[in-house]
């Protein structure tokens, strides 16, 4: 290794561990709990979320993501786990047969628990992106990251970068129906709510970056 990537590269940030620690405290009893319901669709969804963690992590080794982003990132992983394994009253209005959160209604007809969670993740995404094309532009130009400010041209490239890991959800969703005989994931009215909040929470973070940049 150069001594310009050394540079490029600087030492984790402290609150790393801190994440580490908060990812496992809920995601290994969320694991026990879906093998021990025999709950197929979640245990793929856990799978999922190691092999993802374990990108980021690689990302982040790189990237040294801000200790802001990485916690957004571990508060999605926890509403995503709780939106699968956490069960609504009889009394609540669901979208589909499987009472948990992910079905739960927030504005019937309108608004689900899922969409929030897909607006709020992929607005976290578009935000790693904007970090990760940051960190590239500036080892790129020998510069330090934070001088960078983002562009509106930057911005929308970060976003559609969100949008088609967003797109990329969906076929991993897609694959579990055609793999396990009983999901929750829904039909095509359902993918495009999902990909419509995507969107909506891309906008906001990307909007939000370049306000705070200004």
């Amino acid at each position: 290794m150069t001594n310009h990537d050394n540079a490029s590269q600087p030492p984790l940030r402290p609150g790393t561990i801190g994440v580490f620690l908060f990812f496992a405290a809920y995601m290994l009893p969320a694991a026990t709990i879906a093998v021990w319901q025999m709950n197929l669709e979640f245990a793929f969804y856990v799978v999922v979320m190691f092999i993802l963690v374990g990108v980021v992590a690689a990302v982040h080794v790189r990237v040294n993501f801000s200790t802001g982003l990485l916690w957004a990132l571990a508060v999605w992983g926890l509403l995503h786990m709780a939106g699968g394994l956490v069960p609504v009253p009889e009394s609540w209005a669901i979208d589909g047969k499987i009472r948990v959160l992910y079905s739960l209604w927030l504005i019937p007809g309108a608004l689900k628990f899922d969409h929030v969670v897909h607006a709020y993740g992929f607005g976290t995404t578009a935000w790693a992106c904007w970090e990760s094309f940051r960190f590239i532009l500036a080892s790129r130009e020998e510069i330090p990251a934070e001088t960078i400010r983002p562009t509106l041209g930057m911005l929308i490239l970060c976003g559609t970068a969100a949008l088609g890991f967003g797109a990329l959800n969906e076929v991993v969703e897609f694959t579990a129906t055609m793999t396990m005989p009983e999901t929750n994931v829904g039909g095509y009215v359902n993918t495009g709510f999902d990909l419509v909040a995507n969107l909506a929470g891309v906008v906001i973070a990307c909007t939000a970056i370049r306000l705070i940049a200004k």
